[in-house]
């Protein structure tokens, strides 16, 4: 079966790709990465021990500055926690309406809490809204026991996640990111979790609450990420502080098609850290633009299905296609479809056929996401496929015969 690749035809604006790095005299490892590559910078100079500045649609790190380096996270873990969280509930595992009863060892975590109490019952969805608001660790410990059975099983998830999400510079020991051996990630790594959580918009509606309440209206709960009020386009992500680490932040900001995570750790004060994020999404969002080249289950083509019970099925985009250019570059990008001919049935909804790719005009590849089946198409009965050949080939006569 041979490979076509079919010209979408489409000529597009999107915004902008380009690896650019801090600079400022009075910061050695700022200077050495403008030696590296030279370009714009953000507005102030970023103090942060390590940051990145990632779009969140393609992945593309368009700032870095010490990218890999191991660090502590502290709060930045419950990523994680809520990552594992909401793909156990869109697997059917676990539901928003389960009641999580706590135990001693949740009830007895420290830092920011809700103070839970052993043996008391708390639905998952308040408590993943007092992680996401709040950061509870004695919520996060609730959550991971639920979830896996103990903390110690949760964390093994975390890991094999990490993996998964190729998180190379990632090592969990908890779920809640207190001071612990061997606990540390990158910013880096922190930006590609926390694209992977932002494929679930309930998230967004806790991160952005900046005020609710627990048991009841009992307990207020108040937002820690401070930008949601003061940045435009500003709906997450997380905020963490202890000793060991600084003040930490991933913060993600959407405006027009283009989505930024931009993660700063080891920042000196709290009002800092959201400066500097501030900084690097000002800095996204001035020199590159997003277009949307297709969006997530946009019907991209239709394919012939060989011994299928229907003759086509309908191919979609698995996730939105937004390539990432610098401004002025917006015309230089055209998509490009890579499909087969035909597939065989069975076919599985979602299974993947093909690629769509977005390229500058040089060829270069901005972005490609997958192109998969919208249905599932079940393989037709002998009887099926012979009448359909035969019909099919009755049709071709009758069409040489009006020749």
């Amino acid at each position: 079966m041979h490979a076509r690749r079919v010209p979408t035809g489409i000529a597009l604006a999107t915004l902008a790709v380009a690896v650019v790095y801090v600079w400022s005299a009075a910061l050695p490892v700022q200077v050495a990465a403008q030696e590296k590559q030279q370009g714009p910078a953000p507005s102030v100079s970023i103090t942060a021990g390590s940051a990145v500045l990632m779009d969140a649609v393609s992945g593309r790190v368009l700032f870095e500055k010490e990218p890999d380096k191991r660090m502590a996270p502290a709060s930045i873990t419950k990523i994680m926690t809520m990552l594992l969280a909401m793909e156990a509930i869109e697997q059917g595992k676990v539901s928003l309406d389960d009641m999580v009863v706590t135990s001693e060892h949740a009830m007895e975590m420290g830092g920011s809490q809700i103070w839970l109490e052993v043996g008391e019952e708390m639905s998952l969805a308040d408590l993943l809204k007092a992680i996401a608001i709040v950061s509870a660790n004695d919520a996060s410990v609730a959550v991971a026991e639920h979830i896996a059975g103990s903390e110690e099983a949760f964390v093994d998830m975390m890991n094999q996640r990490a993996r998964e999400l190729g998180m190379t510079g990632t090592h969990f020991a908890n779920c809640h990111g207190l001071p612990q051996r061997d606990h540390y990630t990158t910013a880096r790594d922190i930006a590609i979790m926390s694209r992977a959580l932002l494929r679930y918009p309930k998230v967004h509606e806790w991160f952005t609450t900046w005020i609710d309440y627990v048991r009841g209206g009992k307990n207020i709960l108040v937002n820690t990420n401070r930008l949601i009020k003061s940045y435009e386009g500003a709906d997450g992500l997380k905020t963490g502080f202890t000793e060991e680490a600084g003040y930490c932040l991933s913060a993600t900001a959407k405006r027009g098609g283009l989505r930024l995570i931009a993660v700063v750790l080891n920042v000196a004060d709290s009002q800092l850290r959201f400066k500097e994020a501030s900084a690097l999404l000002d800095f996204g969002f001035r020199h590159y633009a997003g277009v949307e080249i297709a969006s997530q289950g946009q019907v991209m083509a239709q394919l012939d299905v060989a011994r299928g019970v229907v003759e086509k099925v309908d191919i979609v985009a698995k996730d939105p296609l937004v390539a990432v250019v610098r401004r002025g570059e917006e015309g230089k990008v055209t998509s490009e479809m890579i499909l087969p001919e035909r597939i065989n049935a069975p076919v599985q909804k979602g299974q993947k056929v093909g690629d769509l790719i977005a390229r500058l005009e040089d060829g270069t590849e901005v972005a490609r996401v997958d192109l998969v089946a919208a249905e599932d198409v079940k393989r037709g009965s002998v009887f099926r496929v012979l009448f359909r050949a035969t019909r099919n080939m009755l049709r071709a006569l009758f069409r040489v015969g009006k020749d």
